[in-house]
C-alpha cells in the first residue's frame, strides 16, 4: 500500500510538472505570435498620402492628456485631415472649371487648388514618422517601401500616362513614344520612397532622449541634412543652369516648328526656366503634359484666367508641353515630405498636448513667414515650379490646419462632423482613382445602347457628343 501511494505521488508530481511546462510553452508561443504581429504591423507601411497606416495608441499621450482615438487605435485627426484634403481635391477638380479663381494659379501666385498636392505630401511624411517608429528589420522595411513606391508609380503611370483619353472620348490606349512619365502619384511615390529610406536608415539612436525641440532636431540631424542638401541642389540648378533656345512641334501638326528664344539663367517665366529644360532633356518634349497650366495666362488665352483661343500676338511657347510634376520641381516636394516627417516625430516623442501644439505652431509660423518674405523679394510663389517660397507657405499652412484638426478632434473630442471625412481619409486612393482621374465617368460612358453617344453621361449633359 505504501509503494502504491509513493507511485501515485510521483505520477501526480510528474503530471503537475508537465502541465506547468505546457503552460510555459503556450505563453512562449503567444509571446512569439504577438511579437510577429507587431513586427508585421511595423513593416506594413502603406503609402500614407492616399492610404492610412495603423497608428497605435502607444504613440499618443499618457493618461491625463490622452487624445480620443478610434476603436482600431488610429489617430483620428490624421484621417480627418486626409479626408479634408480629399474633399478639397474633389471640390477644386469640379469647381475649378466653373470658378477659375478656385483653379490652379496660371503661373505665379497661390489659389485654393494649389494647397492639395503639398497637403498630401505633408501627410506622407507625418504618417511615416508614426508608422516607422519601432522598426524590427530595416532590410524588410526597405524592401516593402520600394515595392509600395513602385506600385504607386505604376498606378500613376497607368492613370495619367495617357492610357485613358478622358471624357467625350470612348477610345483608350497610349503610344509608348508619347507616354507621360511623370504625374501626381509618381511624385508622391518618389517623395514617399526618399522619406522612407531616410526614416529607416538615418534615424538617431533609439535610446537617445528627446525632451525639447533642440534634442529632437539633434536626434534626426541626418535627415535634416538631407533636406538641406536637396534644397540647395534645387536652388543651384534652378538659378544656375543656362537655358538655351529650343524648338517644339505640336502633335497635331508636325509640319510646323515653333522656336522659343531663351539664352538666360535663373528665369522664372514659363518659357525659359530650368525646370522645363531638365524635363525636355531627360524625357523628351513628347513625354510631357500637353495641356500646360500657363495656357490660361492672358498672353496665351483670350478667356484668361481660363483656357481659350490664342490671342493674335500670342508668344511661341504658349502651346509647348510642360509637366507640372517634373523632376527638378519634385525635389521641393521631397522637402515638404521631410517637414511632415518632423511633425510625425513630434507625436512620437512628446506626450503632452500643449507641448505638441507648441512644437507644431512654431515651425508652421516660421515657414509661412519665410515663404512670404521670399515671395516679397522676388522668389515668387509658384506651384508649377514648386518654388522654395511655395514649399514654405504650403507646408506651413498644412501644419496649421493639422494642428487645428488635432485640437478639435483628438483633444476636444468634437467628432460628430468627422464621420464622412474620416471615411474619405481612409479610402483616399480609391476616391482619387474613381473621381479625380475620371475613371468612374469613363467606365459609365462605356455602357450605351445602339450608339456610343447614347449613354448615361450624355443624358445628364456630360460625356461623349458628336
Amino acid at each position: 500500500m505504501g509503494s502504491y501511494q509513493l507511485i501515485r505521488e510521483k505520477n501526480d508530481a510528474r503530471l503537475s510538472r508537465d502541465l506547468e511546462q505546457g503552460d510555459m510553452q503556450v505563453e512562449a508561443e503567444l509571446r512569439s505570435i504577438t511579437s510577429d504581429a507587431q513586427r508585421d504591423n511595423n513593416d506594413h507601411v502603406e503609402l500614407a498620402a492616399l492610404t492610412s497606416p495603423n497608428l497605435f495608441t502607444n504613440t499618443l499621450p499618457i493618461s491625463g492628456s490622452s487624445p480620443k482615438t478610434s476603436g482600431d487605435g488610429r489617430l483620428v485627426s490624421l484621417d480627418v485631415f486626409r479626408g479634408i484634403t480629399v474633399a478639397l481635391m474633389i471640390f477644386v477638380e469640379y469647381a475649378g472649371g466653373l470658378y477659375p479663381a478656385v483653379n490652379h494659379s496660371p503661373w505665379n501666385g497661390l489659389s485654393l487648388a494649389d494647397f492639395v498636392m503639398p497637403f498630401f505630401l505633408f501627410i506622407v511624411g507625418l504618417s511615416l514618422g508614426l508608422a516607422y517608429k519601432n522598426l524590427r528589420c530595416r532590410l524588410t522595411a526597405t524592401r516593402k517601401a520600394i515595392y509600395r513606391a513602385l506600385k504607386l508609380f505604376i498606378i500613376g503611370l497607368f492613370l495619367q500616362g495617357g492610357y485613358f483619353h478622358g471624357l467625350k472620348n470612348l477610345t483608350y490606349g497610349v503610344d509608348i513614344e508619347n507616354i507621360r512619365w511623370m504625374g501626381i502619384l509618381q511624385r508622391i511615390a518618389i517623395s514617399f520612397l526618399v522619406a522612407a529610406m531616410c526614416e529607416i536608415w538615418l534615424k538617431g539612436r533609439d535610446n537617445s532622449e528627446v525632451n525639447s525641440g533642440k534634442s529632437l532636431l539633434k536626434k534626426y540631424h541626418k535627415q535634416w541634412a538631407i533636406a538641406i542638401i536637396v534644397t540647395v541642389v534645387y536652388l543651384s540648378l534652378f538659378y544656375g543652369l543656362y537655358v538655351n533656345d529650343w524648338e517644339y512641334q505640336l502633335p497635331t501638326d508636325i509640319t510646323k516648328t515653333f522656336s522659343v528664344k531663351c539664352g538666360v539663367r535663373g528665369d522664372t517665366g514659363p518659357a525659359c526656366n530650368a525646370v522645363g529644360m531638365i524635363d525636355r532633356k531627360l524625357f523628351g518634349i513628347q513625354h510631357l503634359y500637353t495641356r500646360p497650366i500657363y495656357g490660361r495666362l492672358k498672353e496665351c488665352s483670350v478667356n484668361s484666367p481660363d483656357y481659350g483661343p490664342l490671342p493674335l500676338d500670342a508668344p511661341s511657347w504658349c502651346q509647348a508641353p510642360f509637366d507640372p510634376e517634373g523632376v527638378l520641381s519634385s525635389l521641393m516636394a521631397i522637402v515638404t515630405c521631410f517637414i511632415g516627417l518632423h511633425y510625425g516625430h513630434i507625436i512620437v516623442h512628446f506626450k503632452n498636448h500643449k507641448v505638441r501644439i507648441q512644437q507644431w505652431l512654431i515651425p508652421s509660423y516660421c515657414l509661412v513667414l519665410l515663404g512670404v518674405i521670399c515671395d516679397y523679394f522676388g522668389m515668387h510663389l509658384n506651384k508649377v515650379l514648386y518654388s522654395f517660397s511655395y514649399m514654405c507657405v504650403t507646408a506651413g499652412a498644412a501644419g496649421f490646419l493639422f494642428t487645428a484638426v488635432y485640437v478639435m478632434v483628438d483633444v476636444l473630442g468634437y467628432r460628430c462632423w468627422t464621420t464622412v471625412l474620416k471615411w474619405m481619409g481612409t479610402n483616399a486612393l480609391l476616391i482619387y482613382v474613381l473621381v479625380s482621374c475620371n475613371i468612374l465617368p469613363v467606365i459609365l460612358q462605356g455602357f450605351y445602347w445602339t450608339q456610343p453617344e447614347n449613354n448615361i453621361l450624355t443624358l445628364i449633359g456630360v460625356g461623349h457628343t458628336k
